[in-house]
């Protein structure tokens, strides 16, 4: 538990910085970019690692898991709301999807669903918010 909330820790800060340099060096725009990085980047790591707790307990508890994807969702549902960046949408979109799929697993039983495409949309996510 201390080891992901190091790395949540570490990329909110180290996204800060760089919303910060972005401040100095660029303009609004990449400002505004920079931002939603770094609210989205936070929140998507506390989705993942939640995403990841309710697929480990699916098979003793699938309503934990239920209840875990439905606060992911919801997340991601504002955070595709608040950002206007368009890859970074797409983005937030495509880890919605990956979402989806893994309740849909879940649904139909799957004691171990591939959470792939989730992790591959979590680093999209960091390919859009690199300078």
């Amino acid at each position: 538990m201390a080891k992901t909330a190091r790395r949540r820790a570490t990329v909110a800060l180290t996204l800060t910085a760089l919303a910060l340099g972005l401040t100095a060096a660029t303009g609004c725009a990449a400002v505004d970019k920079a931002l939603d990085c770094v609210r989205t980047a936070d929140a998507i790591a506390t989705s993942v690692d939640n995403l990841q707790q309710a697929v480990s307990n699916v098979a003793s508890d699938p309503t934990q898991a239920s209840e875990a994807l439905d606060e992911i969702e919801k997340e991601l549902g504002k955070l595709g709301d608040e950002t206007d960046n368009a890859d970074l949408g797409k983005a937030v979109d495509d880890l919605k999807e990956g979402v989806g799929n893994v309740r849909d697993s879940i649904d139909k039983g799957d004691a171990t669903p591939d959470i792939t495409p989730v992790v591959d949309a979590a680093k999209e996510i960091g390919n859009v918010c690199t300078p």
